[in-house]
């Protein structure tokens, strides 16, 4: 009787061959290590090329674990006439915003007192400069106006930080 032919071994998709089939039994453990250690040489392989496609060529490369150090390209500012942002978006945003004439204390009782045409001694004077508040942040002080009979806050001095105390 004639010996049916040991079929070869097909190259799988990475180029790896399969050599299970035509390896004896007493081979097996030491080709399954070969094996092993050539899947994972390839496997190494292709994680620093695509590394190296995400990142440009690393810097350097830690061998124990084949991660390699991000670099990032150099920055250059571009010239252009354009703001980097357009303001125009913020336009319809709505804020709060409000004058503060002056202030004063009082009891409850006195509040209970209040009624039409009462009046309430504030601690500024005619003249002074109120605070002007954006959603409680104090931002500027200004001069109240009369202009046709409608008051009117001209900004007199624009104030930094972000006191919120009102």
């Amino acid at each position: 009787m004639s010996e049916l032919p040991t079929p070869r071994p097909k190259p799988s998709g990475d180029g790896v061959a399969v050599a299970a089939n035509a390896a004896s039994r007493d081979d097996r453990p030491a080709m399954s290590t070969a094996i092993e250690d050539l899947l994972n040489e390839a496997e190494a392989a292709v994680s620093e090329a695509q590394l190296d496609e995400r990142c440009g060529e690393p810097d350097a490369t830690d061998d124990s674990s084949g991660l390699a150090a991000f670099r990032l390209a150099d920055l250059q500012q571009r010239d252009s006439d354009q703001p980097p942002h357009d303001l125009a978006l913020l336009g319809d945003v709505e804020l709060d915003l409000r004058v503060e004439l002056g202030r004063t204390e009082m009891t409850l009782e006195d509040v209970l007192r209040l009624r039409s045409g009462s009046v309430v001694a504030l601690d500024k004077f005619v003249g002074d400069p109120v605070d002007i508040y954006i959603n409680g942040s104090l931002i500027a002080h200004g001069e109240v106006l009369v202009m046709n009979d409608h008051f009117c806050i001209r900004v007199t001095k624009l104030v930094g930080g972000g006191d919120t105390t009102h």
